[in-house]
């Protein structure tokens, strides 16, 4: 099963995915852990990425693109994959739907989660994070077990300061502007579903495998 989970901001796609993973057994690859997975074994590809890291530049599509159809065609996605963070933009999507092609991994089936803006702003500012472990947590849907300390290693636990009000703004702008063409492009193809992501966590998930259990 070949997934794309899309979603803005705070709209709930790290807590889905990590059900998504438990229940179906596939991996997740977000573009973050692909770079440093590829950086880390110093593959020619995460050795062109890193010197573009380094000098504070974006890496440009081409780059990012080689390492997804890498990553895509290793033996642990023979049976499905759950993307996430990739891609980003209508070049980007163009391009995946070829490499997916060439490797005879199509994507089959774009989840977006939806939510509204403010109800967004007002969910991602009550996030925190353990520095730690990673570990994330909300002050009204998902609390730690002590006040901010982290239930996994005990750390304590922090806001990003991408979570804030203004943070948050600008990346929903982003999102509107970026990626949310996608949801029409993959719409166009009858690959998109979308989901509601202001229900309850398992709700949510409930109807996420509604869509996956149809496309199996």
């Amino acid at each position: 099963m070949n997934i794309i989970l899309m979603g803005p901001p705070g709209a709930g796609k790290g807590t889905q995915s990590e059900k998504i993973l438990a229940k179906y057994n596939i991996p997740h690859i977000s573009t973050g852990d692909m770079f440093r997975e590829a950086i880390k074994n110093q593959t020619k590809l995460g050795m062109e990425a890193q010197s573009y890291i380094n000098s504070g530049k974006l890496v440009p599509d081409e780059v990012t693109i080689g390492l997804v159809k890498e990553r895509l065609s290793q033996p642990d996605c023979a049976n499905g994959y759950l993307l996430d963070g990739f891609p980003r933009t209508i070049p980007q999507a163009e391009a995946l739907e070829k490499l997916s092609q060439e490797i005879a991994r199509p994507v089959e089936i774009v989840v977006n989660i939806t939510a509204n803006k403010d109800v967004l702003v007002e969910r991602i500012s009550q996030r925190r994070v353990c520095p730690s472990c990673g570990n994330s947590y909300h002050l009204t849907f998902k609390k730690p077990q002590v006040e901010n300390v982290c239930d996994g290693c005990g750390a304590s636990l922090i806001q990003r300061k991408d979570d804030t009000i203004e943070s948050l703004n600008v990346r929903l702008d982003a999102y509107e502007n970026q990626t949310k063409p996608l949801v029409d492009f993959y719409s166009e193809k009858g690959l998109c579903k979308e989901v509601d992501g202001l229900q309850s966590i398992d709700d949510v998930f409930k109807n996420i495998q509604d869509i996956l259990d149809e496309v199996k």
